[in-house]
């Protein structure tokens, strides 16, 4: 048996899992939703931010996040196998923004207007639920036997 430090490459050992339907749709709703959602801001910071009194760089920075997310998210949800670990990663991520947009809202940094408060814990009550059904469509996720690198 060879010391895990001088292991060959072949001898490496990458843990897939077969995406369940479940899952896949889940990642298009999620890719979906950060698309519109991007493409809203972006294109509408100025007007949104008058509207729910939310600084306009604010909406279009956040906007920069979401619509490169959206893409890893349209390609993840085409792999029929994926690492579990991009499941989590994409997961974590998701359970960070909704966090973040709701301690946004206690900590001062903005002053949104009912409509900025609705909008804001609205899009993070979305992105929770999101979460939770990422972790389902993982959990309904078959192993598949391990293959060599």
């Amino acid at each position: 048996m060879l010391c895990p430090v001088t292991q060959r490459h072949e001898d490496i050992v990458m843990s897939f899992i077969q995406t369940s339907t479940f899952l896949r749709r889940v990642l298009v709703v999620d890719a979906v939703s950060c698309a519109g959602m991007g493409l809203l801001m972006l294109a509408f910071s100025g007007s949104l931010s008058g509207l729910l009194s939310l600084p306009a760089g604010l909406l279009s920075e956040a906007a920069k996040v979401l619509l490169p997310f959206a893409a890893l998210l349209a390609f993840l949800s085409t792999r029929s196998r994926l690492p579990p670990a991009a499941v989590w990663a994409v997961i974590v991520a998701n359970a960070i923004w909704a966090i973040d947009s709701i301690v946004l809202l206690f900590t001062g940094w903005v002053q949104p207007n009912l409509l900025g408060h609705l909008f804001v814990a609205g899009q993070a009550a979305f992105v929770a639920v999101i979460v939770e059904l990422e972790y389902v469509g993982l959990r309904k996720s078959a192993a598949v036997a391990p293959t060599r690198a």
